[in-house]
């Protein structure tokens, strides 16, 4: 009987091949956990808000450090904001004698700063940074939820309506998280109703994510593919969202988003150390 021969090189190339499909089904996988994810991160914003939370983590599982993911989620959820945005432009409203304009230029150039902002951080301060960002949104999407009472509000006069918003419009370019429940504090603090004010939230969101995108988009660390896959699964789930408005319970899911958060924030500060 002739003896088997082991051949080395063929044993290596086996492995190797062996490698590269686990490899490859791995990074599909992440990519289809992507999409959903993004689908229900459009459903939450249109629902109530918080898709931020979904999308940050579900880019880093991809692969990409915590900057990079920042930067691909703002740019792949920019249809999305625009959609919702044009959707209730006729409740769009001034505030505190602003005219909408001005707010719209102040969120633009407030947007286009915390962008520049971003893309000067280091990668590594960034990541050191993200986790307290993360802290911050969810401590301001809770309040925002569950502990804001309109009588607690303090009134703004338009000078204090301006630089709420220019610095709003700083940090939703820098990150982004909270600023929808940040600046539907302060439009209703200076009078809007709860529906004026959220249709006009959600325009300037989409305005300052606008300068904020014509800038990072020209970065080396925006993930097209990711970025696409996440877009299509935003815009689905935003559409389905905006036809379950009215059957699901705002609240339980605004209460996910901050048992999300907290998740989120632990796992990042152990991640950071």
């Amino acid at each position: 009987m002739p003896r088997s021969q082991f051949h080395p090189k063929r044993c290596i190339r086996s492995q190797a091949s062996v490698i590269s499909v686990l490899a490859g089904e791995s990074r599909l996988a992440s990519f289809v956990i992507l999409f959903f994810a993004c689908v229900w991160a459009g459903a939450q914003n249109a629902l109530a808000g918080g898709g931020s939370f979904i999308t940050l983590p579900s880019l880093m599982f991809t692969g990409m450090d915590a900057r990079a993911a920042n930067i691909t989620s703002t740019v792949a959820l920019f249809p999305g904001q625009v959609a919702t945005g044009l959707t209730g432009r006729a409740l769009v409203t001034g505030a505190a004698n602003l005219p909408i304009w001005i707010l719209v230029v102040i969120s633009l150039v407030g947007g286009a700063l915390g962008a520049m902002l971003l893309l000067i951080t280091p990668p590594l301060f960034f990541a050191r940074l993200v986790p307290w960002l993360v802290l911050f949104a969810t401590a301001i999407f809770a309040w925002g939820s569950f502990g804001l009472k309109r009588a607690d509000r303090v009134p703004l006069n338009p000078w204090g309506a301006a630089g709420a918003q220019f610095l709003i419009a700083i940090y939703g370019g820098y990150f982004g998280g909270g600023i929808g429940f940040l600046m539907l504090a302060a439009l209703t603090a200076v009078g809007l109703v709860i529906r004026n004010a959220g249709a006009t939230k959600n325009m300037l969101g989409a305005v300052i994510n606008a300068s904020a995108v014509a800038i990072l988009a020209f970065s080396p660390e925006v993930r097209w593919l990711q970025a696409s896959v996440a877009c299509v699964g935003a815009i689905i789930g935003g559409v389905t969202g905006a036809l379950m408005l009215q059957r699901i319970d705002e609240r339980i899911l605004r209460a996910v988003v901050v048992v999300i958060g907290v998740a989120l924030t632990i796992g990042l500060f152990v991640k950071a150390r």
